[in-house]
């Protein structure tokens, strides 16, 4: 752990290069993130999980992917079943609360059967962020409802049930990508909203499960905030926002530095992202070139942020799967009553 940098990065393919494999044995990164393109047969995806670890030395690396459900679902049948968007969970909660949180729940229980069979430890779910009329649809579905107390009850459900089964879960966008009118994978949004606005609507629900151990950044300007920058490279969104007025505490993580809202080399982005105070930066595509880069920038881990990674990578609850085939069949009925 100690001479880990403070990355996670991405791979081109179904198997590691040998090029690969020697830059990740060389620089270390502290985890790794897994693509559509990264994903063969479940065979290929545990060779893939065991090979990264064994590059960098860590039985206990992380490798995290983005499986929420919905279009932002990386494992396809015939490995992983179609899941509903957050909004079916949310359509449920809304008939019937009681029912919609178990839904949230089993649907999360069951990623976490899906994922850890594959070697796959962390997931960038639940989605917190609350969009308002007319945003962009890169949220869209991807969120559990549009008002705050939904979305963090949901989101709750979401969590405790990624940890049940043994994976960790990564609360995102910090502290809120609902009210953009861009798409930060294509363009730098900016929010104008005031800050009590934000407060009340935007940060909720990020207070609300301030205690988990791990979140993303949001490539977001808040204007009310700071008119200058990105929420990722934002020393004043970090530190008084996230850090302070969301209180969190945990390991927190740039969303992808390969997306077109932040300016500048990788290496100008890497350096403004930890400044910032952010923990770790995200390098999704597998460009070596591009990794080459952020890896000459990024620091080896030390102080608050390796604490932090320590808590997001202590041992989990998991239990022996035996209940697998009931939690389906229930997660159907409940899917099924709102069809």
């Amino acid at each position: 752990m100690n001479e880990s940098k403070a990355m996670i990065l991405g791979c081109a393919g179904k198997a590691l290069t040998p090029e690969e494999e020697r830059f990740f044995r060389a620089e270390k990164p502290w985890g790794f993130i897994l693509f559509a393109r990264n994903i063969g047969s479940a065979d290929e995806v545990r060779a893939l999980c065991a090979d990264l670890r064994a590059a960098v030395g860590r039985a206990d690396a992380p490798v995290f992917i983005d499986q929420e459900g919905g279009r932002v679902q990386r494992i396809k049948a015939p490995i992983a079943p179609a899941y509903p968007p957050a909004a079916e969970i949310g359509a449920i909660y809304r008939r019937d609360r009681a029912a919609g949180l178990r839904a949230a729940w089993l649907m999360s229980r069951l990623h976490a059967f899906d994922l850890k069979r594959l070697g796959i430890t962390a997931d960038c779910l639940p989605v917190l962020d609350v969009p308002v009329e007319g945003a962009n649809d890169v949220i869209g579905n991807r969120a559990y409802g549009h008002d705050p107390e939904t979305v963090a009850a949901l989101g709750r459900a979401a969590a405790d049930g990624l940890l049940a089964g043994g994976v960790a879960p990564v609360i995102k966008h910090i502290p809120g990508h609902g009210r953009a009118f861009a798409d930060s994978h294509l363009a730098l949004p900016v929010v104008d909203a005031p800050l009590a606005a934000l407060r009340a609507h935007d940060f909720a629900p990020f207070k609300a499960l301030n205690d988990l151990a791990m979140a993303m950044s949001a490539h977001v300007v808040y204007s009310a905030i700071d008119p200058d920058r990105p929420g990722t490279t934002s020393p004043i969104v970090v530190n008084d926002i996230i850090r302070g007025e969301i209180g969190f505490d945990g390991l927190l993580m740039s969303d992808d530095v390969s997306m077109k809202a932040l300016a500048g080399s990788f290496a100008e982005k890497t350096r403004a992202i930890i400044a910032a105070g952010c923990d770790m930066v995200l390098h999704c595509n597998g460009v070596m070139a591009e990794m080459a880069e952020v890896a000459a920038h990024a620091p080896v881990m030390a102080g608050r942020a390796a604490e932090r990674a320590g808590r997001a990578l202590a041992p989990l609850d998991d239990d022996d799967g035996a209940a697998e085939a009931l939690a389906r069949a229930e997660f159907a009925g409940h899917v099924e009553a709102v069809a």
